[in-house]
């Protein structure tokens, strides 16, 4: 399970129907609807909010705008419930570019000019993310995360 912190802009069309899928079973996760994954890493950021299921939902709704300025169609009636205007959650920039890197590996390989195209942006966060300082989050539990150097010579504090 992969809930990308960057924006759903950076994602292929692999990764956007990918994340769609396994935020709907995050969502399923969080209403106790299935015994699988439920103490996923990835889940961590949602479970420690005052409301989970508001924070996966919106989470999700962004997804769909996503999707749906690229004809996707996603069925919004999936999302239980969400709030574009919610506090956001915070998300160490040392995460943030770490997923970069690896968004970056996969676009590689499946989407040549998906990676062209996003190598030539600075990653931006998810709208329900705000950025704030620090090195990759502790709940990334990707054996690439322990070994992850900055390649973009940033400060993490």
């Amino acid at each position: 399970m992969r809930l990308w912190s960057l924006h759903p802009s950076f994602l292929d069309k692999q990764g956007i129907l990918g994340v769609w899928r396994e935020g709907l079973l995050a969502q399923k996760v969080l209403i106790g609807k299935t015994q699988a994954y439920v103490n996923h890493p990835q889940l961590i950021r949602f479970k420690k909010t005052s409301d989970p299921l508001l924070y996966i939902g919106t989470y999700l709704y962004f997804i769909y705008v996503e999707g749906s300025k690229r004809g996707y169609k996603f069925d919004a009636k999936k999302i239980l419930k969400y709030d574009p205007k919610i506090d956001k959650i915070e998300v160490t920039i040392g995460q943030l570019y770490f997923e970069y890197a690896h968004l970056l590996k996969k676009l590689e390989k499946r989407d040549p000019e998906k990676y062209k195209e996003d190598q030539k942006r600075d990653p931006q966060s998810h709208p329900l993310f705000r950025v704030v300082k620090g090195d990759v989050e502790p709940w990334e539990k990707s054996k690439d995360a322990k070994a992850f150097r900055n390649p973009y010579k940033l400060v993490f504090s």
